[in-house]
């Protein structure tokens, strides 16, 4: 189960690319929370507690309890829904959380974590995760941090697939049953011998079709 943190904010008034320049170099993130049952409310946090929340979290979706300054109904359980980063220095510009009540169901993505060493890859093979994020369908009180899965069993061209995977109790998972997660798939070692005797073969070849025509 994921847990819950609680964030500080204000209402900002402040709009437009300079106030909000301003407004990070002040230490506060500008953003907006938002929701069915919520008005839109312009916000902003301080930056240091919340970029130490996603940088010890496995995932950017997040539950967050919003405590708001002079908003009525004290804090907001939120889902942190988007986080804009700067393509260059990684530094927060600005986030997205989704208001939720405890008791409707909500969609997050959640990162899958492959546990074990598999007895294929022990025989050579060679483990290959085609899916690495999962979503999933839960009251907020379910959320998981993460979804994990014991690959230790897979032998040599064994498939996992979303069928295979046991959610926790009250998630349910959003992919088609069908879905390959990831396989144990065999070594390409004679691939790559064919591969480098055919790019021999190729100047061999090249080189006798010239003597011919000399």
């Amino acid at each position: 189960m994921s847990k819950q943190h609680t964030l500080s904010a204000s209402v900002r008034k402040r709009s437009g690319s300079g106030a909000l320049k301003q407004m990070r170099r002040e230490g506060f993130t500008p953003a907006v929370i938002y929701g069915a049952t919520q008005e839109n409310v312009n916000i902003k946090i301080d930056s240091k507690p919340f970029s130490d929340l996603l940088h010890a979290s496995a995932s950017e979706n997040i539950l967050v309890n919003i405590d708001i300054e002079g908003v009525e109904g004290g804090a907001k359980l939120a889902l942190i829904q988007d986080v804009q980063h700067d393509p260059i220095t990684r530094t927060i510009l600005h986030a997205d959380f989704h208001a939720v009540n405890q008791n409707d169901e909500i969609h997050a993505t959640i990162p899958l974590d492959l546990t074990g060493t598999p007895v294929g890859v022990k025989n050579g093979g060679l483990l290959q995760q085609q899916v690495h994020d999962l979503e999933v369908h839960c009251l907020p009180k379910n959320l998981p941090e993460t979804i994990s899965a014991d690959v230790a069993g897979l032998e040599m061209n064994d498939i996992l697939r979303i069928s295979d995977l046991t959610p926790p109790e009250g998630v349910t998972l959003a992919l088609a049953p069908d879905i390959i997660v990831a396989l144990i798939s065999e070594p390409r070692v004679a691939d790559d011998a064919d591969d480098a005797a055919a790019s021999g073969a190729a100047p061999a070849a090249a080189e006798g079709e010239e003597k011919a025509a000399e």
